[in-house]
């Protein structure tokens, strides 16, 4: 599971594809001996199969409508990570000019780290690790305001934005960097997979006929669902993105703010 979680996505689907051909044909071999040997009949595991097939459906819608929360999830938190950023900008027109300059050019510079995390142009964890250190170094001039002025409504505003602007950068992270399908349901998935083409392999081994396009046909299907899956799973890395464009219309309108 650690080798499909650091392989490529054009890999997963590879080697699903080569799984699931690859458990056909042995269930096929296995078939047609048993065939040769006893004549047993095809409809003696039909019924094995279905409910296989079944069981590996229900896993398959589970797990995709689980990634595809996610996905979501991470859309509506692109929103309110602008919105929060904004509203922390704004707010900070409540500061001394000293520190207001410096609070907005943090703030540029923190959305520039979201944008290019999100479009895959800065190492995620050299991005996180920068915005860690904006973060201390906000929270210095948070700090320092609240003392000065600790009965200030302004002041308390301001603090209560970027309290809020911090809040919802840990969820991002958490949903979007660190929450992943479970190992073990990769696993399941995986298992299920070649355990049912491997029985449909020895019914029609069994039968004594192959259908070797629906195969492949089924083999593709099945390995472009668990591919999207993956997908979802890995925002950023395939076809499945997530819009970043809040983000970047906030990025254009701090810009031309002086």
């Amino acid at each position: 599971m650690n080798a499909l979680a650091n392989m490529p996505l054009w890999g997963v689907f590879l080697a699903t594809v080569a799984v699931i051909v690859g458990a056909i044909q042995l269930g096929h071999w296995i078939g047609k001996r048993e065939h040769a040997r006893r004549g047993t009949k095809p409809e003696a595991s039909s019924a094995m199969v279905g409910a296989t097939m079944a069981l590996l459906a229900f896993m398959l819608a589970f797990t995709f409508n689980s990634a595809a929360g996610r996905h979501d999830a991470r859309k509506a938190l692109v929103v309110e990570d602008a919105n929060a950023i904004e509203r922390t900008w704004l707010r900070a027109a409540f500061l001394e000019e000293s520190q207001r300059t410096e609070m907005r050019r943090m703030l540029r510079e923190y959305v520039d780290l979201r944008v290019k995390a999100a479009t895959m142009r800065m190492d995620v964890k050299l991005a996180l690790a920068k915005s860690d250190s904006l973060h201390d170094r906000m929270w210095a001039i948070a700090s320092d305001v609240a003392q000065r002025a600790p009965g200030s409504i302004m002041g308390g505003l301001f603090v209560e934005a970027l309290n809020g602007m911090f809040d919802v950068q840990l969820r991002r992270v958490t949903i979007g960097a660190r929450t992943r399908v479970p190992a073990t349901i990769w696993f399941a998935l995986y298992a299920l997979t070649a355990v049912g083409m491997l029985m449909m392999g020895i019914q029609t081994g069994l039968g004594g006929v192959r259908h070797g396009g629906s195969e492949l046909a089924l083999a593709l299907a099945l390995s472009t669902v668990l591919y999207l899956i993956a997908d979802l799973d890995r925002p950023g890395q395939g076809l499945v993105t997530v819009s970043q464009q809040a983000m970047t219309e906030l990025q254009a309108r701090l810009d031309r703010h002086p």
